[in-house]
């Protein structure tokens, strides 16, 4: 089975090699993504919209002056592989920015900056799953994971706000914020907030990623 999996186009990235090694264990083989890089669609049974630079504000409508680091090329490539991914039923795996595109795709929108709302919560960045995340009892990323309550990382600056059509909440941090999405209408969808690609090592995480190759 091959994996398409978004992302940007340095020549060295940690979080694609991190994630061709989760989907070669879940017994898939990743194709990179990313301006740079098109594998086309024929052989892409599934997407892992990936981490990175910040969604591009004038996608959802809000402040085009805000500091945030975008990039619009990048942008543009995903949307369209979100769109194709909808339109043909593929399941998806949103990885942090990725999580936050889908959403934007579907309608929705997002916290530019939401460092002035943590609280229960540091907002330094780093890959040791140190953040608690609580997700809904029966989601779909609770059943995958096996586990209601998380430790995972966190990278991220922005986060969904308002949710996009056909979407859903299902996790949440110690501050409220956003961190795991689901469709509601059956579509192979799961957005997280955090980095399971470098989690790998936690059965919880790589689940993810066999998700993902099973559907």
């Amino acid at each position: 089975m091959y994996v398409g999996v978004t992302g940007n186009s340095r020549r060295f990235s940690p979080s694609w090699e991190c994630a061709r090694l989760a989907l070669a264990l879940a017994g898939a083989r990743a194709q990179r993504i990313s301006v740079r890089h098109d594998p086309g669609t024929d052989n892409i049974q599934a997407l892992v919209i990936g981490g990175g630079d910040d969604v591009s504000p004038e996608h959802y409508g809000h402040d085009i002056n805000a500091r945030i680091k975008p990039d619009p090329a990048r942008d543009q490539l995903e949307i369209r592989w979100i769109k194709w991914a909808l339109e043909n039923r593929r399941p998806m795996l949103g990885i942090c920015r990725g999580a936050q595109l889908i959403n934007v795709v579907m309608g929705g929108t997002l916290h530019q900056d939401i460092r002035p709302m943590r609280n229960k919560t540091h907002n330094r960045p780093g890959l040791l799953p140190t953040k608690q995340v609580m997700l809904e009892a029966g989601s779909l990323p609770a059943r995958v994971c096996g586990k209601k309550n998380l430790r995972v990382n966190s990278l991220h600056s922005q986060a969904v706000d308002e949710i996009g059509a056909d979407l859903e909440v299902v996790g949440r941090d110690l501050d409220g914020i956003t961190q795991a999405i689901q469709s509601t209408i059956s579509l192979p969808i799961i957005g997280v907030q955090w980095h399971p690609e470098y989690l790998f090592y936690l059965p919880s995480q790589l689940a993810l990623f066999r998700w993902l190759v099973k559907n």
